[in-house]
């Protein structure tokens, strides 16, 4: 099993949630890639873009299928990652660090929804069986 940062939060649709002042960083989970396989391609929000909790924001593509990334807080789009645009494998190599996707400001404080490594593990170790 792929290791699971302690650092960041998770969603239960495997995004991960790095917390840094006022603004979050997202991106999809080294299960989730595992899963997926070699990327292709990437479609990102466009900055500015505002979601709600749990709203299509993105999606990914592999050479086996495609995936929509749902946005794990209600927030606007600060940056997107273009690298990972030009470069979709920089996910495969590097899901918790140059494989992020994009920062938003959340519009509240409190992250409710999103899971411990812990839980998140657990939820993973379930999907297993």
């Amino acid at each position: 099993m792929s290791t699971i940062p302690k650092t960041l939060r998770y969603s239960k649709t495997h995004e991960w949630v790095r917390i840094e002042d006022d603004t979050y960083t997202i991106g999809i989970t080294d299960h989730a890639q595992n899963m997926l396989g070699d990327l292709v391609y990437v479609e990102l929000p466009e900055p500015e873009s505002q979601f709600e909790n749990g709203q299509e924001c993105a999606v990914i593509e592999s050479v086996k299928a495609a995936a929509d990334i749902y946005c794990p807080l209600a927030g606007e789009v600060l940056e997107v990652n273009e690298a990972v645009i030009e470069n979709p494998q920089i996910i495969n190599e590097d899901p918790y660090g140059q494989g992020w996707l994009f920062r938003i400001k959340p519009f509240e404080k409190e992250a409710t929804d999103l899971l411990s490594p812990a839980e998140y593990t657990q939820q993973v170790a379930s999907e297993a069986h």
